[in-house]
């Protein structure tokens, strides 16, 4: 089969007509527009009641939930948009997504919002799949899966951070009213799943009874090694089987990749966050089902190994194969029938990020040279000079000495200049460049250091004018913070943990 035919048959099965009782399965989304349809268009969103005012957001204060929809069926949710603002760094795990079918009292759909939409972490990272596609550097989402229900859909987003009120939630969500459905539809489903970090064993991406497909992965993992974490094998079994009918040779083969991971996407697979090989950095992929959905009649569990390379930090090479204690989640997609719900509750809030220290900026000491133009605004310290050499600066406490990773969640505006970052007078990193390219706010994870308990100082040092800055632009060089996010790895349950046992069985021998 052509590609091009392949990829119209898939988009007319996510996003034509299929839903449909009189559709032809392998009408394509063009092709399906040619005949009258038998549906009622309808839509939820989070618009304004009077259409005259501009205030289309809603609020989520913390331990509330936000309801989307309370839809009465037969009917298909086609598609759903959000987008966030909020002043927690981490919301996209704290909100969560819920779906409940036909009155159950157990959600189908239980994911952290981030995670549901293919990026793990409470990362803000843009890609297109078929049915997913996030871009505006990570704050806009969009779900085309087709979600049939009977007789009711109930949405929710609930805002389950402990700190932060979620200030503006803004939402479509697009359905549409049948008079009935066919005999034979299966129900949407995703559940979340998280290990931090894995245990011994193969790591449990999903286990369910009933009869249905399997449709997709995202997989996210933040490593505790330098080193390789993708040696693992995914292993399907399918129907209460012993040893899996689909045994895969690597984690990035099962992701449809090859020697290691970039960042990239496709229609089917892709990885939407990529951040490297050092203890800290994470990564998200995902695989998408579409054409070669895993059926099952009885049951099936879906598991995945969570073995690699670990070097030790003067590069010693410890093994290939090895079991790493990764922090490990990940997100089922299957459509099954009937309907079922989630079968444990998702982890607690508090435990699905890493422990950041999260220090706002206002909060800290700050410096600038020359000393004008520096404001604070809420948490956040905005310095504009007019100068190409300033420099701002932020005294900062490590509270226990180790390894940390260091990043900032930093201003990002038409007026933004070049600035080389400093710890304690030793350049971290690259020089930034500030000036805008589509976010107001930009995520930098400056590199690993080693700090003693005590105070240090973190210093942006212009280097001139952005050359994306415009000539009509005043001559204003713009760097600013909003949080200072510290990792120190040795909180990190599972830091070192595999490397420190394979050294001592050494020293042992």
């Amino acid at each position: 089969m052509h590609v091009h035919k392949l990829y119209a048959i898939i988009v007319g099965l996510l996003v034509g007509t299929a839903a449909c009782s009189d559709a032809r399965p392998n009408d394509s989304v063009l092709e399906g527009l040619t005949r009258l349809q038998a549906f009622e268009t309808r839509r939820e969103s989070s618009a304004h009641e009077d259409l005259q005012k501009n205030g289309d957001a809603r609020s989520i204060e913390i331990g509330e939930t936000l309801v989307l929809g309370e839809l009465e069926g037969p009917g298909v949710i086609t598609h759903i948009w959000c987008t966030v603002a909020s002043e927690d760094p981490f919301y996209a795990r704290s909100l969560v997504l819920r779906i409940y079918w036909d009155g159950m009292e157990r959600p189908s759909v239980e994911a952290p919002l981030g995670d549901f939409f293919g990026v793990g972490h409470s990362a803000h990272s843009s890609f297109t799949s078929l049915p997913v596609a996030v871009s505006s550097e990570g704050r806009a989402r969009n779900c085309f899966w087709r979600m049939p229900f009977r007789e009711s859909a109930r949405v929710t987003v609930t805002n389950e951070s402990d700190t932060y009120r979620t200030g503006s939630f803004y939402y479509y969500l697009d359905w549409q009213k049948h008079d009935s459905m066919p005999d034979d539809i299966a129900y949407f489903h995703a559940r979340y799943r998280q290990e931090h970090p894995a245990r011994p064993g193969d790591y449990t991406i999903l286990e369910t009874r009933g009869r249905g497909h399997y449709v997709g992965t995202v997989h996210s993992a933040q490593q505790v090694e330098i080193g390789w974490f993708g040696e693992g094998d995914d292993r399907f079994y399918v129907d209460g089987e012993d040893y899996p009918s689909l045994s895969g040779t690597g984690t990035e083969d099962y992701f449809c990749d090859a020697w290691g991971f970039r960042q990239f996407s496709t229609p089917f697979y892709g990885v939407s966050l990529w951040e490297g090989y050092f203890p800290g950095d994470r990564v998200t992929a995902y695989r998408w089902h579409l054409s070669d959905p895993v059926t099952f009649k009885k049951l099936l569990k879906v598991q995945i190994e969570h073995r690699g390379s670990i070097f030790t930090e003067t590069v010693e090479h410890l093994g290939q194969f090895i079991e790493r204690p990764d922090w490990i989640s990940s997100v089922a997609f299957w459509y099954q029938s009937p309907a079922v719900g989630a079968d444990e509750p998702i982890a607690p809030v508090a435990e699905r990020v890493a422990p950041y220290r999260v220090l706002r900026a206002a909060d800290l000491e700050v410096r600038a040279e020359p000393d004008m133009m520096l404001q604070k605004d809420g948490g956040a310290v905005n310095y504009m000079p007019a100068t190409g050499d300033a420099k701002l600066e932020f005294d900062f406490d490590a509270t226990d000495a180790g390894m940390y990773q260091l990043n900032a969640v930093l201003y990002h505006s038409v007026v933004g200049g070049k600035y080389q970052p400093f710890l304690d007078g030793k350049p971290l990193g690259q020089t930034l460049d500030l000036c805008i390219q589509g976010a107001d706010w930009l995520w930098v994870r400056f590199d690993l250091a080693r700090l003693e308990s005590g105070k240090h100082t973190l210093r942006f040092e212009g280097r001139g004018v952005s050359p994306n800055k415009r000539s009509l632009i005043p001559t204003v060089n713009q760097v600013g913070m909003y949080y200072l996010v510290l990792l120190r790895l040795e909180d990190m349950e599972g830091y070192h943990a595999e490397m420190n046992r394979i050294l001592q069985e050494r020293q042992q021998k």
